[in-house]
């Protein structure tokens, strides 16, 4: 099985220094997002082996001395820069890669628009079971019925984060559900509609119906129509929290990406049993998502367990990154099984392709 664990600290001095990272993480990551944003990083990065002086970065960023110095030291101990003995910061590889990396930046930006105001209110959130870190954004039960609402650079944020782990799995995971030539396909959860219209454009046949709340299907319907497909895509509104709402009948394909974890185990067999209602004869139901058992480093892991608090403080209060023995569970519970197990498509994705038990 993967190592889903960092190493603990060897001596006493790492040990403190690990649990004071932690202590005083909020504080210094916003020291490290300000190095990003207002140009420290991108000026150090450009002085090349030479690097930079504190009244140099300042002219550089129009920022003064004092700010410099206080998120540039502060930077010394998120191993963002190193100082030389001219006293000259120089950007480290951590550093690059902060400033750099795609996953990264998506990531810094999710946690810095979406997450971090919200997260105040994690024990709020995890005593009442409802995410109470949404009401710095508005009064809606769910994230989901208010993200066509929400302020446009938490959007840009939110979708960022979203479509950056699902985009590079579709690649991978099309073949294996199109292997089946599927006539008729019920996108569960089909948020802007971009699994619609890859599946159009991969498979001139087939047809889409797009299940989700009414605000998600109009950005939907705006993104099929941009591609030209329109005709064979359509949009049915459902709220589905509500486990009374059956979903459409007669797919030969049913698709859940990056939706299960959105929800509470109850829901998420609920929302699996009407799945399994509305295929057709011989038709398969696919689940797309990434466990944190089934991540090959440390690192993947704990994006992922991060990622869970999300879902506590501001998405729904009850949903998480599951185990995939959960979800498996989930699956049987709601009487299907698993018959293909595939994992490492896109980023760590694992695909669960499911099929009536028995």
């Amino acid at each position: 099985m993967p190592r889903q664990t960092i190493d603990e600290p060897k001596t006493p001095l790492e040990v403190f220094l690990e649990a004071h990272r932690i202590a005083f993480a909020p504080i210094m990551f916003q020291a490290a997002r300000l190095c990003r944003d207002l140009g420290v990083l991108s000026a150090v990065e450009r002085a090349g082996r030479e690097g930079l002086t504190a009244e140099q970065i300042a002219r550089e960023t129009s920022l003064s001395v004092y700010g410099v110095r206080v998120l540039t030291e502060a930077a010394l101990s998120l191993n963002l820069l190193r100082f030389s003995d001219e006293e000259r910061f120089l950007l480290s590889r951590v550093g690059r890669v902060f400033l750099n990396d795609e996953m990264v930046r998506v990531n810094t930006d999710f946690t810095q628009d979406v997450c971090y105001q919200g997260l105040f209110h994690l024990e709020e959130a995890i005593r009442e079971g409802r995410p109470a870190g949404l009401k710095v954004f508005g009064d809606w039960p769910t994230i989901y019925e208010g993200l066509s609402q929400l302020p446009e650079k938490v959007q840009k944020s939110w979708f960022a984060f979203d479509h950056y782990y699902s985009d590079r799995a579709f690649p991978d995971a099309l073949p294996r559900v199109f292997s089946r030539k599927p006539g008729r396909l019920l996108d569960v959860g089909g948020n802007t509609g971009k699994f619609a219209v890859v599946c159009a454009q991969f498979d001139p046949d087939v047809r889409v119906t797009i299940l989700d709340l009414p605000g998600q299907l109009e950005k939907a319907r705006q993104h099929v129509e941009a591609a030209g497909i329109g005709h064979r895509v359509e949009g049915v509104p459902i709220d589905l929290l509500d486990a009374e709402a059956p979903f459409p009948t007669g797919f030969d394909a049913v698709w859940m990406s990056q939706f299960l974890c959105c929800f509470s185990e109850d829901e998420v067999i609920g929302i699996l049993r009407r799945g399994a209602a509305a295929l057709a004869p011989g038709g398969a139901l696919y689940v797309l998502d990434t466990y944190w058992d089934r991540q090959s480093n440390p690192v993947a892991a704990y994006c992922l367990h991060a990622s869970s608090l999300y879902f506590t403080a501001m998405a729904n209060g009850t949903s998480r990154m599951y185990h995939s023995r959960d979800m498996i569970r989930c699956v049987e519970a709601a009487g299907l099984r698993v018959v293909e197990d595939i994992d490492n498509l896109g980023v760590a994705h694992t695909l669960f392709v499911c099929g009536p038990r028995g």
